[in-house]
């Protein structure tokens, strides 16, 4: 594990588990803000004029972000007026799909105002491609608001994907509720394939959908998989607070606050920390809140129903000193989790964050945790935010790379008006239309049908890369050149057929000389 210098990590014998623990360094606040005090979330001032961002320091502000509101004008952006992050439109990100309005408008979030939907094609996807592309962790965030955006007041549930992998299913108790999916995941390609696949339940559609980069020290497991967010809780705040977000959290998760009438809340006299070098970046706006039990003497108990007993959770716990010890209190407490020690002994310091998460997932279809003050400790157990995610596995299957190249190179080059869109090959089900794909764990292209598509200019060199093709079929548009040298090259191809173009001078030899000893049926004219 690589070690900050700010930061002490110790190994626990008894269950596996790691404690992380960060200096946080206090920035200057105004210390007369009773709205902060009270709980609500503080944006600090944009630095920039709010009618005129300047893209350089928007860039610079959300480094990485991809901020996408589906469904609005093409080539429109715009800064939302409560994160000052940058939004685009979709249309650089898709190929297919109908821009709508939501016909309810009391939805706060300008994000939730338009959709995209996909009534044709099973499977219609968004692809991002994040500034540090594989092999680093990202959280990837999409919202639906259906909100009767087609008037036909039918709640639709539909299919999400990542890459070739179900991701989830969506579904709506109610027009106006929005549905939130989260991931944290670790791509093995330097593109992500966000798809919606409709499957005989109604029109997939989606509101919004963003990809922030989390730095790769934080949120480790030992157990493979992503994490599926099951929800992250900003606890201790004496009242509701908007849901808290950037620029409060650097890395713009997602915070709901939590309160239960046995505790009661204690809050830090400051405001807000500079944070930069930690791994998790806790929110200032949270760390300087806490939960205690009403009742010192007694535990601070929570617990998670689980709707399936068979899912692994990963949990993530973090602990910050909101009050100003003196020098004889000490705060030492236990964490229990049904009944067997989870945690040995935890002693939160003030601008410090601590984090507790094992080492291994937990399962069951209740888990109750209990926070008990050890014999030696005068004050009672804190908690100031909990995140809980569901490991699940993803197979990151992808068709062979340099065919994904090739084809992609293809699409672009003839501007191929197909729903040409997520992996080419997998899954099965979804094959891009006029290809055939080998039937391995990463498939080849073995047959393109690109007849009658409109393909206009020379045969592109980047044919040859598809280097398993069996049966190439280009008829009947309107190419033109000569017929390339490079499609002998493809040492499998059986079967050519370049009938019906605009094409000039002879076949090459090579060809000529695959045709005449039958191993290539080819037709020219």
């Amino acid at each position: 594990m690589h070690h900050h210098s700010t930061e002490k990590t110790r190994m626990n014998s008894r269950p596996p588990l790691v404690r992380l623990i960060f200096v946080l360094f206090t920035i200057i606040s105004s210390g007369n803000n009773p709205e902060l005090v009270a709980g609500k979330p503080h944006h600090t001032a944009s630095t920039f004029q709010h009618n005129h961002p300047s893209p350089r320091r928007l860039a610079a502000d959300t480094q990485g972000f991809i901020s996408i509101d589906c469904g609005i004008a093409p080539g429109s952006y715009y800064t939302d007026d409560k994160t000052q992050i940058p939004y685009t439109s979709d249309a650089d990100f898709t190929d297919t799909g109908i821009n709508y309005n939501v016909s309810r408008s009391e939805n706060p979030s300008k994000q939730l105002m338009n959709v995209r939907s996909f009534p044709e094609g099973a499977r219609n996807c968004y692809t991002l491609e994040p500034e540090k592309g594989k092999g680093n962790k990202y959280l990837i965030r999409a919202f639906f608001m259906y909100g009767n955006y087609d008037s036909k007041n039918q709640l639709p549930v539909f299919k999400l994907h990542l890459g070739v992998d179900e991701w989830d299913t969506i579904n709506f108790n109610n027009s106006s509720q929005t549905v939130r999916k989260e991931i944290i995941h670790v791509p093995k390609t330097d593109y992500i394939d966000v798809c919606l696949v409709n499957n005989g339940s109604g029109t997939p559609f989606i509101s919004a959908l963003e990809l922030r980069p989390l730095g790769n020290s934080s949120y480790n497991k030992t157990e493979s998989g992503s994490l599926l967010l099951f929800n992250r809780w900003d606890i201790g705040s004496e009242q509701e607070k908007l849901q808290v977000r950037y620029k409060d959290d650097a890395l713009d998760r997602i915070w709901n606050s939590y309160m239960s009438t046995s505790w009661e809340s204690i809050t830090a006299g400051f405001e807000s920390y500079s944070y930069s070098e930690t791994r998790f970046k806790l929110p200032g706006i949270i760390m300087s809140t806490a939960a205690t039990p009403k009742n010192e003497s007694e535990p601070l108990r929570f617990f998670l129903d689980m709707d399936d007993p068979s899912q692994r959770f990963y949990l993530y716990m973090h602990f910050s000193e909101v009050l100003q010890l003196q020098g004889n209190q000490s705060r030492v407490f236990t964490i229990w989790l049904n009944g067997n020690l989870w945690s040995d002994a935890v002693a939160p310091e003030r601008l410090t964050s601590t984090t507790i998460f094992s080492t291994n997932s937990v399962r069951g279809s209740r888990l109750s945790f209990s926070l008990q003050k050890t014999g030696e400790s005068m004050l009672p157990p804190i908690i100031n935010a909990l995140e809980v995610y569901v490991i699940k596995e993803f197979s990151q299957s992808t068709t062979d790379q340099e065919d994904v190249e090739a084809i992609k190179k293809i699409k672009s080059v003839y501007m191929v008006r197909r729903n040409w869109q997520g992996d080419p090959c997998l899954p099965m089900d979804y094959q891009w239309d006029g290809l055939k794909c080998s039937d391995n764990g990463s498939p080849t292209l073995i047959s393109l049908n690109l007849s009658y598509s409109n393909l206009t200019g020379k045969i592109h060199p980047s044919f040859s890369n598809l280097k398993s093709l069996q049966n190439l079929d280009l008829s009947y548009n309107n190419l033109t050149g000569s017929v390339p040298e490079f499609l002998a090259e493809l040492s499998s191809l059986t079967f050519l057929n370049l009938e019906g173009n605009n094409l000039t001078g002879s076949v090459p030899q090579a060809l000529m000389e695959k045709y005449q000893n039958g191993t290539l049926s080819l037709r020219f004219a």
